[in-house]
């Protein structure tokens, strides 16, 4: 079925899925991920879906999932919280060295990232940790130290979780800061990571609390990942508490990093500027209440970003490839969301066979990042046309800036 803005998957004995999704490409094993999703006897008018859909672990990431009465945990993911956050400047592109390679280093020095190797052998401090967490760290943490104590005393397993020495350090993967430009040639930070260890267990030990409450009870599931926790449970309390403390702690660790950014770009470039002319911080990865259709319900946006009518966000593209600052439309429709990116096309171990370090070097032409093996799997062309991803979604948001990066660092 098609409309204006949206096609309609209906799904026998589950909820419509309404997709944002023309002219981009979804994969099979996507649309049954969804299927399965919208079969869930608790979800609340229906899915949506957004154009960077692509195949999670139980629920597609790219989707909008409102509850009534229960919460998935696995739909929030492990990277609770996760999102992005941009600040402009007062800097211009001139302002800016010819030479970008100490830019990048300062960064990289000023701000935790990477991970150390999963292996047996490994003792001591994760590499993408602090050794001694600056003065921001210790103000940030002491905002969250105690509200985390108390969730330790209900789920003491978390206790031991890396939290202090990860707050402000950007992680692996997709996470990223970078130095960009946009249409105006004014220069923004912006960087993308969320609650780091401690988030991983949180969502880790709730995803298996709700396996077990599954298998106690005799539910049968279209897809284990689909585990839940029904409202009014002892399970659901501690995951609703735990889950917005780690939605805070993300929060505040891409302001920390901001804060770092900056004093690091302060070390390179002598001349005096501003920041957070324009700032934008948002998750992309988190659950919370919202008002939609006249009721109250949780809405879990799993690779999403708020989008109501004037709210600003983030829409980074792949590295190399441009970003853009958004203002939403609130389209009630879509829940009030928008996409969080441009979307995989494959996964990271297909990019890794697929392309070489002379594709990395192309695609990444004009800015200063790593060029080696190890981020081959983030290659621009392993994600989808980040110009169709917006064209597919233009009744959601309408386009602020767009950003170009000329500096990108990766964990």
């Amino acid at each position: 079925m098609k409309h204006e803005e949206y096609d309609v998957m209906n799904v026998e004995g589950g909820s419509h899925v309404k997709m944002w999704t023309r002219g981009v490409p979804v994969e099979d094993a996507a649309r049954q991920q969804l299927a399965n999703t919208a079969k869930m006897p608790f979800i609340y008018k229906h899915i949506a879906v957004m154009p960077d859909v692509h195949l999670g672990k139980g629920s597609t990431i790219g989707s909008v999932i409102p509850t009534l009465g229960a919460v998935i945990p696995a739909a929030v993911g492990v990277d609770i919280g996760c999102g992005m956050m941009a600040a402009k400047t007062t800097l211009h592109a001139n302002d800016l060295p010819d030479n970008l390679g100490p830019l990048r280093s300062a960064i990289e020095k000023a701000i935790p990232h990477g991970m150390s190797p999963k292996t047996r052998s490994f003792k001591g401090r994760d590499k993408g940790s602090w050794e001694t967490p600056p003065s921001p760290v210790d103000a940030a943490w002491g905002q969250l130290k105690d509200e985390f104590d108390t969730i330790c005393l209900k789920t003491p397993r978390l206790k031991n979780t890396n939290n202090y020495r990860h707050l402000g350090t950007l992680g692996s993967g997709n996470h990223f800061v970078e130095v960009c430009l946009d249409e105006a040639n004014a220069v923004w930070f912006m960087l993308h990571s969320g609650s780091r260890g401690v988030g991983n267990a949180i969502g880790t030990h709730f995803i298996e609390m709700a396996k077990e409450d599954m298998r106690t009870h005799f539910i049968n599931l279209p897809d284990q990942d689909l585990a839940y926790l029904p409202e009014g449970t002892q399970h659901y309390d501690e995951y609703v508490e735990a889950v917005s403390w780690a939605q805070k702690f993300a929060r505040m660790n891409r302001e920390v990093m901001m804060q770092n950014l900056i004093s690091a770009v302060r070390t390179v470039i002598s001349k005096p500027f501003e920041t957070h002319v324009e700032a934008v911080n948002c998750h992309h990865n988190y659950v919370q209440k919202e008002s939609h259709f006249g009721k109250d319900v949780l809405v879990t946006r799993k690779g999403a970003v708020s989008a109501r009518e004037g709210e600003l966000g983030i829409i980074p593209g792949s590295m190399g490839a441009k970003s853009f600052i958004v203002r939403g439309k609130g389209n009630p429709e879509s829940f009030h969301s928008c996409s969080h990116g441009a979307g995989r096309t494959m996964s990271r171990t297909a990019a890794k066979k697929r392309f070489t370090i002379a594709d990395q070097i192309e695609a990444t032409k004009g800015v200063e990042c790593r060029k080696d093996e190890n981020v081959i799997d983030e290659i621009p062309m392993a994600y989808k046309d980040i110009d169709a991803v917006m064209l597919a979604q233009r009744e959601l948001v309408d386009v602020v800036h767009i950003l170009k990066q000329v500096v990108c660092v990766k964990g």
